[in-house]
């Protein structure tokens, strides 16, 4: 049985909501637009392509939508390139955990790929992960689980073999929706909003080996088999 993590991006491994947020804003400036209250929250994990329409109720128009969506993304690396973004606290250490123990990880986000493997790169973090599914790979976003999905397909694991990382209920249900299981990481929503995860922590090096088990179900395994797999 192969077995594989699945993280969300923004709020799991780095976390540029501010800077997400600010782009938000700087486009409606220069577009004269408004922003609901609470539309940060409410949308936050979603494609710009479900954003637009739906929580900001800008336009329904899809070559507008793909045009605001663009230049949303344009301002958010404007943003983030003067500053320094790295790896949550607690990320390096866990990822360096699931490689020990032979477990293969993938990145399932709706983050455009160019925003992705410009802080991935800064960061240092692409060894660390086999396939990265970005949101030009998708049709649908979360709740939707196709990029949980396709990360599973790219990892060679069936969806219920993998365990998905997220800070969204969005993301969550997206997790639950295709069949895997689900770990919340209260950064950007706070814990009680991510209870329909299987296990909630503040930061991801609070799991340890009897979580990964359970999560896992690695006690399921021949013995020989799990030794095997999860020796340092």
């Amino acid at each position: 049985m192969s077995i594989g993590a699945i993280f969300d991006w923004d709020g799991v491994i780095i976390d540029s909501a501010a800077q997400h947020e600010k782009s938000w804003e700087l486009i409606a400036a220069e577009e004269g637009f408004l922003l609901p209250e609470g539309h940060f929250r409410k949308g936050f994990g979603m494609k710009n392509e479900l954003i637009i329409p739906n929580i900001l109720e800008w336009t329904t128009d899809r070559s507008q939508i793909a045009r605001l969506s663009g230049r949303k993304e344009e301002l958010y690396r404007q943003v983030v390139r003067g500053e320094k973004i790295g790896p949550l606290p607690g990320v390096m250490e866990f990822l360096e955990f699931l490689q020990s123990l032979g477990i293969p990880c993938a990145i399932g986000s709706s983050t455009g790929r160019e925003n992705i493997d410009m802080l991935m790169s800064a960061a240092g973090l692409a060894p660390y992960f086999e396939t990265i599914i970005t949101g030009e790979d998708v049709s649908e976003g979360k709740p939707d689980p196709q990029v949980f999905l396709l990360a599973a397909q790219g990892l060679g694991c069936r969806p219920s073999d993998c365990v998905v990382f997220e800070d969204a209920p969005a993301g969550i249900a997206a997790a639950h929706n295709g069949g895997m299981k689900a770990v919340g990481v209260a950064t950007t929503h706070p814990a009680y909003e991510l209870t329909d995860a299987e296990i909630v922590v503040q930061r991801l090096d609070e799991l340890g080996r009897s979580h990964l088990d359970d999560l896992f179900l690695v006690g399921e395994q021949p013995e020989a088999e799990r030794m095997s797999r999860n020796a340092p």
